[in-house]
């Protein structure tokens, strides 16, 4: 299988900018595996987290956690 040429980080960057709403670790997922990659739990769940350091994820839940996507209107 060829290395998709973007990023893991780019690519859930761009997912969760163009379809908001609630995100966790599945759907980081399944949106990577949609964009060509191969996904690991643990690097998905870090590049979640990156996500809401940064202000564009808010974590609404603890346990399972979950965030929301930022709207920035």
């Amino acid at each position: 299988m060829t290395e998709p040429a973007t990023s893991q980080r780019a690519d859930l960057e761009k997912a969760v900018r163009t379809y908001g709403g609630h995100w966790d670790t599945e759907r980081g997922l399944r949106a990577l595996r949609d964009a060509g990659h191969d996904p690991q739990d643990k690097h998905t769940r870090q590049i979640l987290r990156d996500l809401a350091r940064e202000g564009l994820l808010t974590k609404v839940e603890d346990w399972p956690v979950r965030y929301v996507a930022v709207r920035a209107d």
